[in-house]
């Protein structure tokens, strides 16, 4: 039976470590705080560019471009964007259920993949896939020239007739709680709709006729490129927000847990020294009496 002292270590040793979960818990906070209005400053840029491309793309008749050619998917890339480090709960694990159910969806085709993030990148080269490309280390903080980087690799693998598809399997950042599994078709770039324009007819907008200065295959040329560059800077921004998120919510519910089990612990000593102190005291009745 365990006596006082291995009490004590044990409690001390809880505390030790709540003590180091309430600390990451803080730090996930202040680091998702800059990352979640990074992912919010991005939406609204990202939501005009795929506007103007599709108002660009309405007005064109028959556009032509390499990043708009579709052929049959038979060879499909999957961009993974999971986390750098673990202790963020399920994170990791339902962004790469997720992609491996994408996989499943695409038997028979060939499919490679390109992880961004350390913990993406180990369990796919467990599973044995074949990698185009991968990049460690960029989630924690995200720069720009490296969603380029990312979209010149794909762009190019795609114009070279290498690959068929892309699609892209994140994290989106909705809340601290309920972060949501998206997978988004990258290329072939196809019509752009806006939330809500499904079911609605042509609008205003697209009645007007432009003129534009430059020619169509132009105009093209810059705002694909960027289109694709903006879709996988918002998805590196979105997947490091909802990780931080994910990680702040593991460590308070580390800490909260760490918080019963030192209750726990110290009212089962408690019992013991009672128990303890009684036995003694009861030995010391019996003894007088007997000498009595």
């Amino acid at each position: 039976m365990p006596t006082l002292l291995d009490f004590r270590r044990r409690i001390r040793s809880v505390k030790s470590s709540q003590q180091i979960t309430r600390a990451m818990k803080f730090v996930a906070a202040a680091r998702l705080r800059r990352a979640q209005e990074a992912a919010l400053a991005a939406r609204p840029y990202a939501k005009e560019l795929a506007r103007v491309l599709r108002s660009t793309m309405e007005r064109i008749e028959s556009p032509e471009h390499p990043l708009l050619a579709k052929r049959p998917e038979e060879r499909i890339l999957v961009i993974v964007m999971s986390g750098e480090r673990g202790l963020a709960g399920a994170f990791n694990s339902n962004i790469l259920r997720k992609a491996y159910e994408l996989i499943r969806s695409k038997q028979g085709k060939k499919v490679v993949v390109l992880p961004v993030g350390k913990k993406g990148r180990d369990s796919l080269r467990r599973a044995g896939f074949e990698f185009v490309g991968e990049f460690v280390n960029v989630l924690a903080r995200v720069d720009y020239g490296v969603a380029r980087d990312i979209a010149n690799l794909v762009a190019g693998l795609y114009i070279k007739d290498e690959i068929d598809a892309v699609y892209m399997v994140f994290s989106e950042f909705k809340s601290v709680v309920a972060p949501v599994l998206a997978v988004e078709k990258l290329l072939p770039v196809e019509k752009i709709v806006e939330e809500g324009e499904e079911k609605k007819g042509e609008d205003e907008s697209t009645k007007i006729d432009y003129i534009y200065e430059q020619p169509e295959q132009q105009i093209l040329s810059r705002l694909l490129p960027r289109y694709v560059e903006t879709q996988i800077l918002r998805a590196m921004l979105e997947s490091s927000a909802a990780e931080y998120a994910a990680r702040m919510t593991a460590m308070e519910a580390a800490t909260k847990n760490a918080g019963e089990v030192i209750e726990a612990l110290t009212l089962h000593m408690n019992k013991v020294r009672q128990a303890a102190i009684t036995k003694e005291i009861i030995e010391i009745v019996s003894g007088a009496n007997y000498a009595g």
